[in-house]
């Protein structure tokens, strides 16, 4: 049992990047830029997905797929002119497939009954060639007692029964190639890439009547099996010659796999423990093998080796490098106080064991990093969804899907990211008619874009929709009571009004909107990951939500610096210059706060310890240094602090659980003394208009700290 459950879960683990490689093909299709190999790619990840369905009795979920199989046939061989006009079609299809997998996963198998469900496979049948359902897993044979005490230990050796089609049709006319009999020896790998040997030996029994007998004298005795092996092989027999060719074409997915030798002639005896003959060896490696003619196959490329680790154990991994760049910095402080970094061997010592912590951490971090790629796919199920909902005609784009980031921080991005699709589907993209109107096309396009910049991940939801009306903002914002009617708003701060809770434009409440809460949700989700959100808007032409985000939610580089006798870390990625406070062009402006002139620009200048709550505003900027910083919406601010310690990698610990979100404040660390310093918030400290409104609380929350 415990053998099964593990292939059960390797199954669906497999599920995931064939749904993968599945979706990438629809999406190419619907661009028009699918080429044949696409629709052979797409057709082999639903067989394969059928196949080892079919291993574990997943009836719903084989039926489904051999209907979405008859589809990808006939546009693999040509039936199907128009790829792009079938492709909404084939999302849905998709879609469905993803939810059949999901069921079974879960253990609560989808209705196979159900309208949705019947109404899809009728459209399915209707788009393809409608060569008929799935066929039914064959039925096990009766078992002998033997075999029962084979079955006690989770497997049981039987033989196939495949005079399933007594009327099959005749071969077609003999050829110099037909052939009456073969040998199917299936590797470890066709099991690993799951597909299955049963469907391959029932699609041979559609060629011609055939007898079938399982080969067993491969198999070793039970406990010196191994798990993955292919010791089975079926030597058939048809009754009528059929084309080589015909045969070829059945394992054309799996040819490098399949063992597939012609003729009557006895297989090589081999040892009772050794699997059957594969072109993978036993470590993985690629090695030679034998064509289906009986020439020598030319060794195949080498594959990129991998393995599953569960992510607790990664997680552990992540923490105990934390750890250990802590130990490294107080280390090398411990050995500074000690004056023993003027001994070259202690500097070349230290050196080499930064450098190779560093690696590690790298390494480590690698491996929690995924691309953005899986996401991106299940977020253009919502823009259908969600367009279907409100009768929209919407096109979703993607762009950077290779873009790498951590793991949890994907897994977190998923609830902003749908709601701000919807939100660009229901309130930015305009009824079909609408856009005809205004002289855009029909079809509205919503883009999901993601990128590396300055160390960050940059994700933009942009549409080409009706934009935002600030004056609209403004009038809602005062109805709903969140701004005072003579407040005097900026067009940003207008628009940022939309992240407020309980704000909402729509007139009423649909299945999408109206409720006044999304937004203020995605606001809260990023800056909890470290983020932050930014909004700009074009009335008429389109809106872009812009959301950045640390690489990873353990480590920072940062510019420690002290203020009032506390030490604190400015992060690097926020960081734009330095410079002395004595060489800084330092002005006031009539009553306002002081700027810096700098290059022909006037910047805000900030005391930062002052901002803090450290101590009160002073009447000119006091310290040594001024940083020079910019917000992820691009705000450029000059803070002012009293000196810079230096740069250092720093481990992040949360406040957030302990204390709530601290304004100013982002995270904390421990310095290499033991010393707990509090990582800056740039974004806040850098929004003048913000700092301007929260200038009373900023030194209350953080004395609560």
């Amino acid at each position: 049992m415990a053998a099964r459950d593990s292939l059960r879960d390797t199954f669906f683990q497999e599920c995931e990047d064939l749904l993968e490689v599945m979706s990438d093909g629809f999406q190419r299709m619907e661009a028009e830029e699918a080429d044949a190999e696409t629709v052979n790619a797409v057709f082999r990840a639903v067989h394969s997905i059928k196949g080892g369905a079919g291993a574990f009795g997943f009836d719903t979920l084989v039926g489904f797929a051999h209907a979405l199989e008859n589809v990808l046939d006939d546009m693999r061989n040509g039936r199907v002119a128009d790829s792009a006009a079938v492709a909404p079609l084939l999302f849905r299809a998709g879609d469905r497939l993803f939810d059949l997998v999901e069921a079974e996963r879960s253990g609560t198998p989808a209705d196979a009954s159900s309208a949705e469900h019947q109404a899809l496979l009728a459209e399915l049948t209707a788009a393809g060639s409608g060569t008929g359902a799935a066929v039914p897993p064959a039925p096990v044979a009766g078992t002998t007692g033997a075999e029962t005490e084979a079955d006690d230990a989770g497997f049981t050796p039987t033989a196939l029964t495949l005079d399933l089609l007594d009327d099959a049709t005749d071969a077609g006319p003999q050829d110099p190639d037909a052939v009456t009999e073969l040998r199917f020896a299936p590797t470890r790998a066709l099991y690993a890439s799951g597909n299955d040997p049963v469907p391959l030996l029932r699609a041979l029994a559609d060629l011609a009547p055939l007898s079938c007998e399982a080969e067993l004298d491969r198999l070793p005795a039970w406990d010196e099996a191994e798990w993955d092996a292919g010791y089975l092989s079926w030597r058939v027999r048809f009754e009528v010659p059929v084309a080589r060719a015909d045969v070829e074409e059945i394992f054309e997915f799996v040819a490098e796999d399949a063992g597939l030798t012609f003729g009557a002639e006895p297989a090589e005896p081999a040892a009772p423990d050794a699997p059957a003959p594969s072109p993978v060896a036993t470590n993985g490696e690629a090695g030679p093998a034998v064509r289906s003619d009986g020439a020598p196959r030319a060794a195949a490329p080498d594959q990129r080796r991998s393995i599953r680790v569960d992510l607790e154990r990664v997680d552990r991994l992540i923490n105990l490098v934390g750890e250990l760049v802590i130990a490294e910095a107080m280390l090398s402080q411990s050995l500074v106080g000690a004056d023993a970094r003027q001994d070259p061997a202690v500097v070349a010592s230290l050196g080499q064991l930064k450098q190779l912590s560093t690696e590690l951490q790298e390494r480590i971090m690698a491996i929690r990093a995924q691309s953005v790629k899986p996401l991106f796919q299940r977020m253009g199920r919502i823009v259908r969804e969600a367009a279907a909902a409100v009768d929209r005609d919407v096109r979703l784009v993607t762009e950077g899907e290779a873009t790498e980031v951590d793991k949890t921080v994907i897994e977190r991005l998923a609830d902003p990211l749908t709601h701000m699709l919807r939100n660009a589907v229901d309130h930015g993209i305009e009824p079909p008619e609408t856009r005809e109107a205004a002289g855009k096309p029909r079809q509205g396009t919503v883009q999901l874009s993601a990128a590396h910049r300055s160390g960050l991940v940059v994700i933009e939801i942009s549409d080409d929709g009706a934009g935002i009306d600030p004056a609209r903002v403004h009038a809602k914002a005062v109805e709903r009571g969140l701004v005072a009617p003579d407040a005097d708003l900026s067009e940003q701060e207008t628009l940022n009004l939309v992240f407020e809770p309980g704000f909402s434009t729509a007139g009423a409440v649909s299945s999408l909107s109206g409720r006044g809460v999304g937004m203020d949700v995605v606001r809260t989700e990023i800056h909890a990951l470290g983020g932050r959100v930014s909004l700009r808007s074009a009335p008429g032409r389109g809106t872009t939500v812009t959301v950045s985000l640390p690489l990873t939610l353990a480590v920072v580089e940062g510019m420690l610096v002290e203020v009032a006798g506390e030490t604190l870390v400015v992060p690097s990625t926020a960081l734009r210059e330095t410079l002395r406070a004595n060489d800084a062009a330092v002005h006031r402006l009539g009553a306002g706060g002081p700027v810096l002139s700098m290059r022909g620009a006037l910047i805000p200048l900030f005391d930062l310890g002052a901002a803090l709550g450290y101590r009160l505003p002073p009447e000119e900027p006091v310290g040594t240094a001024i940083l020079l910083v910019e917000s992820f919406s691009g705000q450029r601010v000059a803070i002012a602090v009293d000196r810079i310690l230096g740069q250092r990698e720093v481990v992040i610990k949360g406040l957030t659980e302990n204390y709530g979100q601290v304004p100013g404040i982002a995270a904390a660390t421990i310095l290499g003394d033991g010393r707990i310093a509090l990582i800056i918030d740039v974004d806040e400290v850098a929004n003048p208009e913000r700092g301007q409104r929260d200038a009373e609380s900023l030194p209350r929350a953080f004395g609560a700290c």
